[in-house]
């Protein structure tokens, strides 16, 4: 006799605890790989278009939490997690949670300890891209936590993007996203402050972007370079055979004073050069602008 194979039992059951544009766009990919998916939102109307999909809304939070052997956390932030989990903590016991909140390790770190308090097996995670990307080839979900539900879980993790084990330390996946949003947010600001400075002199944004992002970023600014570079920041190794730092204080000075004069906010080039004086300060104006990593590795001096 063939027995026929149920939705159920191909694909993992999984809950779902927050629909904002990011958590619709996971429910929205569970529902269409196969899941059988519950959720629950604080405003259950943001619901209608899933349930008709084939998805379950449950009416609270602890209800969403014992229909499935995972529940998902996509929340604002680890003070709204454990607000939402705490009436549910019971129906959790046993079960798996993954969290998909940002904060800060520290933060992470005390999901772990209040998890495994009440019988839950944590895995802590991050998203990547932004919600159009989920699901899609690219989409890179960063984990950290407890391996063996990372592995218990690859399935419906591997559905929603590309799942990157970081590591047994909890506060790694969040920490990786936190520094990579650092990156971001530096990037665009460099990109924005720049085209304010052009822009001061009746340059347009459009003309300006064809030669600085269009030549200048892909082929000075090689990330590729940086990269293979990553070893000397490793080993603190920063020859200055060919730039030094101190040439470089000579031209965020430039950026400095040159925003000044065009009027422009210049407190950004203004920092970027106090750094580097500060670094050239503790001996290190022979050495290339990498050297600047020391600077950072330490904390601010508090007045």
């Amino acid at each position: 006799m063939t027995t026929q194979r149920s939705t159920d039992r191909q694909h993992k059951p999984v809950t779902l605890l927050g629909l904002g544009p990011m958590g619709m766009a996971l429910a929205e990919t569970l529902v269409q790989r196969g899941h059988p998916l519950t959720v629950w939102n604080r405003s259950p109307e943001k619901a209608g278009g899933l349930v008709a999909k084939g998805a379950r809304l449950a009416r609270t939070a602890a209800e969403a939490v014992a229909a499935s052997p995972v529940t998902l956390v996509c929340l604002t932030d680890y003070d709204t997690m454990h607000k939402v989990l705490e009436p549910a903590a019971e129906a959790l016991r046993g079960r798996c949670l993954v969290n998909l909140n940002s904060g800060t390790p520290a933060e992470a770190h005390a999901a772990v300890a209040w998890s495994g308090e009440r019988g839950v097996r944590y895995l802590d995670g991050a998203v990547m891209v932004p919600p159009p990307m989920v699901g899609e080839p690219g989409a890179v979900f960063l984990y950290s936590g407890s391996r063996d539900v990372f592995e218990e879980l690859l399935e419906p993790l591997t559905n929603l993007g590309d799942p990157r084990y970081l590591g047994e330390d909890p506060g790694l996946a969040v920490l990786y996203n936190t520094a990579m949003l650092d990156m971001m947010y530096t990037t665009l600001n460099g990109w924005l402050h720049a085209t304010a400075l052009v822009g001061s002199a009746g340059v347009p944004a459009q003309r300006f972007a064809e030669l600085a992002l269009g030549w200048f970023m892909p082929t000075v600014v090689d990330y590729a370079a940086l990269a293979r570079q990553a070893p000397d920041l490793d080993a603190g190794h920063y020859p200055g055979t060919l730039n030094t730092l101190e040439m470089n204080l000579n031209a965020l000075d430039h950026i400095t004073r040159a925003s000044q004069e065009q009027g422009i906010h210049s407190d950004h080039p203004r920092l970027m050069k106090e750094i580097a004086e500060r670094a050239v300060a503790e001996g290190r104006g022979g050495q290339n602008y990498l050297a600047v990593y020391e600077l950072f590795k330490k904390a601010t001096p508090r007045p």
